[in-house]
């Protein structure tokens, strides 16, 4: 077996002694997996290595390799320089370039230099990833801008393999821009250009869980939970590994995620509590809600409702935090109250959240919230409120645009309380496939 030298050796070979260093450099020169290695460690020009890398090659080895590595370190602290000059270039050359419309954006990188650095290309993929949450579109055009930029960039300036590293990132967010559009053939197409870019690039285990962890979201939207499960996990172990404890976090979430959204939150809830030991409350405030919120759901939709009522007067903090969750900490306040037996507590929490969300833009919740009321009265037997909230309920997806799917489950539930038949699991069963048809629009409704 072939010994290598540390990472961190590599790293810090100017200041490591002269024996080790000799030893260290002897090594580089024949091995040509370790050059790699200490090209993206230090991400320079190949270039610049080359006194360092290939001085071995042929014969007349020199005996003192100072020369050689005093270049290669003037080399990284010019390079570092040069990057951080592009980055810190970058937020002005967004702000100019998205002013104009997406085709002249193309032009613009094309025919002017000041737009085509590596700095730019990282702000676009920052962008991106951002946009997703508001504009998945505009998510989208910014990753393919990007690969503009990276089709410019010099392989000799920057270095071949880093490039195609970036390039993988970028179409790895083309993918998954096109999944929250529910594109599903044009995500498919970019995640395979994605992993394939990345058998070109550097072999850094960073970037391949982090393509993994996208393809999952992917997958796990598809309804493919048992394929999505198990790259997680793959990435989890990456990161893990690269001690990216907040990422392996992140990747439970989605894992428990996976869990819920295919009837197993019994699952879901171990995942969540291990979890919230990793995620970095400062780094994504978004993330540690939502793996709180996810938790107290699942204990709730598996029965243990004091467990999730202990849980949300912790959690309370966070959603005062974030205001936009009200609607949805009421929905589950009430889902709480509910399991306690706290049935008047519970229409008013329901009533509460379904207000917020019609006055809001969130018609999936609209419908689950009121059927979480349908069942109440169902239980209850009230047959006017349960027809009454059927009726306000359809009328207003009528008049919106609204997958037909979803228009033929609410309105098999509307036809089933007009006829007196709307018993709880049937309520159930409709909520339940407009749950699962929110992230995967190729499900079908069949009646229960």
């Amino acid at each position: 077996m072939r010994i290598h030298p540390h990472d961190l050796l590599l790293q810090e070979l100017d200041s490591a002694c002269p024996e080790t260093r000799e030893k260290c450099l002897a090594h580089l020169s024949g091995c040509a997996e370790c050059q790699a290695k200490l090209r993206l460690l230090l991400q320079v020009r190949p270039i610049a290595l080359r006194g360092v890398l290939l001085f071995g090659r042929g014969k007349g080895r020199p005996t003192n390799y100072e020369p050689a590595l005093e270049d290669a370190a003037k080399a990284t602290g010019s390079l570092e320089e040069i990057y951080a000059r592009e980055r810190a270039e970058a937020p002005g050359l967004y702000a100019e370039l998205i002013q104009h419309p997406v085709k002249r954006r193309n032009l613009l990188v094309r025919n002017c230099p000041r737009f085509r650095t590596w700095g730019f290309c990282e702000a676009l993929l920052y962008r991106s990833r951002e946009q997703n949450f508001q504009d998945a579109v505009l998510g989208e055009s910014l990753a393919l801008l990007a690969v503009e930029v990276l089709d410019h960039l010099d392989p000799a300036s920057y270095g071949s393999e880093p490039l195609e590293d970036l390039r993988a990132r970028a179409w790895s967010y083309v993918g998954n821009s096109r999944r929250v559009q529910t594109d599903f053939p044009g995500a498919e197409k970019a995640f395979a250009f994605a992993f394939a870019f990345l058998k070109l690039g550097t072999g850094d285990p960073l970037e391949k869980a982090m393509l993994l962890d996208l393809k999952a979201s992917f997958l796990t939207k598809r309804g493919q939970f048992t394929k999505a499960l198990s790259l997680l996990r793959r990435a989890m172990a990456i990161f893990l590994e690269v001690d990216e404890t907040h990422r392996a976090g992140r990747a439970l979430v989605k894992m428990s995620m996976a869990h819920t959204m295919d009837g197993a939150p019994e699952k879901a809830i171990p995942l969540l509590h291990q979890a919230l030991t990793l995620i970095d409350p400062a780094r994504e405030p978004r993330l540690l809600l939502a793996a709180w919120h996810n938790l107290i759901d699942d204990l709730t939709e598996t029965g243990q409702c004091m467990e999730a009522q202990k849980l949300l007067v912790k959690a309370r903090p966070l959603y005062l935090a974030q205001p936009w969750t009200k609607d949805f900490r009421r929905w589950t306040e009430g889902k709480i109250a509910r399991g306690l037996g706290q049935l008047d507590q519970a229409e008013a929490l329901f009533l509460a959240a379904r207000s917020g969300f019609l006055a809001g833009s969130s018609p999936y919740d609209l419908a689950l919230v009121s059927l979480e009321l349908s069942s109440l009265y169902a239980e209850q037997e009230r047959m006017a409120d349960l027809k009454r909230i059927a009726e306000e309920t359809v009328s207003f997806f009528s008049s919106r645009q609204v997958h037909r799917e979803a228009m033929a489950a609410l309105a098999y539930w509307r036809q089933a309380v007009e006829a007196e038949r709307a018993c709880v699991s049937v309520v159930a069963g409709v909520g339940t496939f407009l749950a699962q048809l929110r992230h995967n629009p190729e499900l079908r409704f069949q009646a229960p």
